[in-house]
């Protein structure tokens, strides 16, 4: 700073690049991260997975875990 409490001006020029590069990287981390969500909607709501047929029958009774209601 000079005496007149201004910035020289190699001073304002690197401080704008500075700011520049931080708002840059904060653009990209928010585009991966929004795009990941969106990949992670669409694989969601597009995905159909296979039944799976379950070995165990309700009233087995043996204290095995199952699934609450098969889709098959």
């Amino acid at each position: 700073m000079t005496v007149t409490g201004q910035q020289a001006p190699a001073d304002q020029g690197k401080r704008r690049r500075t700011r520049i590069v931080v708002l840059l990287s904060v653009l990209a981390g928010l585009g991966i991260f929004l795009g990941a969500n969106a990949h992670l909607l669409h694989v969601a709501f597009t995905s159909q997975p296979e039944c799976v047929p379950h070995e165990r029958a309700a009233d087995d009774g043996n204290g095995s875990y199952r699934a609450a209601k098969s889709a098959c």
